[in-house]
């Protein structure tokens, strides 16, 4: 499976709406249903495209429309996501979060009784997370090789340089027969062909990678990872929406956003192509 290789022509020119107004190319991958960005920002440029209070991840800010749209659909999945885990593994094991953000996620972890373990490699984020009672690390390369029962990626998985090397380094720390839960946005969703260069869930160039359902399964299967189930995030066609109704038109029309999420929805009870999956993986012993 490793290493990628990718067309020279791009599928979509995107925009960069959040920081910088450049434009970047999405090309597929050969042989798989992946696509990605280029030009590729280098490691030390990379970090500049996180620059914005716009980059809602890394702040709670509740200041406008789109930041309270954000923080209440985060909250009101935080329980869907841990009932989810929560039947295949028992709460008392350890959990590991990687690109845990703010932390809400982990606090929601340890107040169900887990033993919480996370990395956010923003230090505004990790502040916020301890204010919490969450501490972060920068970055995975302290924990002991097989540490973890359950490892959760939320949308972070889009976001790494090295999509190769991640997976290594979840194989590294997972136990046998662990858990692997990794949420990325999809672009075979109904919301994704209707906005297409102007679908938010692109988010160039800080989406380094754009899966699909097929691409997710066969990459995954070549090293070592079962799927076993998936599941769809519900919310995420809305606020996907509302941004893209805002990157296509200049100003969010919500009812046409509102409109295009539920066919969105509606569409993926049949295809299961939601807005954004779950996956739910399974490491071999």
């Amino acid at each position: 499976m490793f290493p990628l290789e990718f067309s020279k022509k791009p599928v979509l020119v995107c925009k960069d709406h959040t920081v910088s107004g450049e434009y970047f190319e999405l090309r597929k991958a050969k042989d798989l249903d992946l696509l990605a960005t280029f030009p590729r920002p280098d490691l030390e440029q990379l970090p500049s495209y996180y620059k914005s209070e716009n980059y809602i991840s890394h702040t709670d800010s509740k200041k406008g429309f789109f930041d309270k749209v954000y923080q209440q659909v985060k909250n009101l999945m935080l329980k869907n996501k841990l009932n989810w885990i929560e039947k295949e593994r028992t709460p008392g094991a350890k959990i590991l979060d990687i690109g845990a953000g703010t932390g809400d996620f982990l606090r929601a972890a340890k107040n169900r009784n887990w033993e919480v373990f996370g990395v956010e490699p923003n230090p505004d984020a990790r502040k916020l997370a301890a204010e919490k009672g969450v501490e972060l690390e920068k970055t995975t390369s302290s924990f002991p090789d097989q540490s973890f029962d359950v490892i959760t990626m939320w949308h972070v998985l889009e976001h790494v340089p090295d999509l190769e090397e991640q997976i290594k380094e979840l194989d590294r720390l997972l136990k046998p027969n662990g858990l692997l839960v990794i949420a990325v946005p999809n672009f075979k969703s109904d919301d994704a062909k209707k906005y297409k260069d102007n679908w938010a869930a692109y988010d160039v160039p800080r989406h380094l990678y754009h899966f699909s359902p097929s691409a997710i399964k066969k990459i995954f299967n070549s090293t070592g990872f079962l799927l076993t189930s998936q599941k769809g995030l519900f919310f995420d066609s809305f606020y996907v929406s509302l941004l893209s109704e805002k990157y296509s038109s200049g100003s969010g029309n919500f009812l046409r956003a509102g409109y295009n999420g539920i066919t969105s929805n509606l569409k993926a009870r049949s295809s299961g192509n939601y807005s954004s999956l779950a996956y739910f993986l399974k490491k071999s012993s």
